[in-house]
């Protein structure tokens, strides 16, 4: 498990924490995605090239809001994803973040699941 970025004093900001589980790359995503911590979620979505792990699924259940800069990153991860033959996939939206996802058609460019477990099935 690795703690991408924490900031102290300050929950509704962002965390992401890396996890692997049977072979595939876990973002765990908490708090606001928003154009202050963008670069952020970039570096996490950023695949190295010797990654074992062609799928990574964001867990989004904790984030409790999303602008236009992240769905531009999620979208941008997703299309590099897929040039390098892997795949992006988000689980446990939050409402919020569900209501954004689907109004601007991110759900039909990345594959959204109820659940993490779902999400981790192949």
């Amino acid at each position: 498990m690795a703690d991408i970025h924490h900031s102290e004093g300050q929950p509704s900001r962002l965390s992401i924490t890396q996890t692997t589980v049977a072979g595939i790359r876990v973002l765990a995503v908490a708090g606001e995605l928003d154009a202050d911590n963008v670069g952020i979620l970039r570096q996490a979505l950023c695949i190295e090239e010797d990654s074992v792990s062609a799928l990574t699924v964001l867990d989004m259940g904790a984030v409790s809001f999303m602008d236009s800069s992240a769905i531009n990153i999620l979208v941008a991860a997703n299309r590099d994803a897929s040039a390098a033959g892997g795949q992006l996939r988000m689980a446990a939206l939050s409402e919020p973040v569900q209501r954004v996802v689907e109004i601007v058609g991110l759900d039909t460019i990345i594959a959204c699941y109820p659940t993490l477990a779902q999400a981790l099935t192949i």
